[in-house]
């Protein structure tokens, strides 16, 4: 499972023109998920994401993750972070998880990061969204289970 995680100032994501999921300050989550995952790795990079300290603390050091700054989540799925991209010129998503999969997935994870107290947005699975953002930094991290 991979979440490519970006802190922002403000972050939307519009689907049909519409605002469907907006945040302050926070992070942006990108979520992929492979053939391979299932509900514990998907525990564990929510876990991982929101204990990641890269906020800053009164001294300018990354110490503080999201939760400790009353940050949000902005989560969406990206079926694309899965590709095998080492050979030729056109991606591979042989390893990326079934749509039945991924969207159990990524709805699993939205909702085990509320039960965990976060103040969590969310696109569209499988929609054509259109993801605006403020990078603040910029900082941004792939992390992987």
């Amino acid at each position: 499972m991979i979440a490519l995680i970006q802190r922002v100032k403000q972050a939307k994501v519009e689907v049909a023109g519409q605002t469907i999921g907006a945040i302050e300050q926070g992070l942006l989550i990108f979520l992929g998920v492979e053939r391979e995952d299932d509900i514990a790795k998907m525990e564990k990079l929510a876990t991982k994401v929101m204990n990641y300290r890269v906020f800053a603390d009164d001294n300018g050091k990354m110490n503080l993750n999201v939760q400790q700054v009353d940050g949000s989540l902005l989560v969406v799925s990206q079926f694309t972070l899965a590709a095998d991209t080492g050979r030729g010129l056109r991606p591979s998503f042989s390893g990326a998880g079934t749509p039945e999969q991924a969207k159990g997935l990524y709805h699993a994870f939205v909702d085990y990061c509320r039960t965990q107290g976060m103040a969590v947005e969310t696109g569209e699975f499988a929609a054509d969204m259109q993801v605006s953002l403020i990078n603040d930094g910029p900082v941004t991290f792939n992390l992987q289970v």
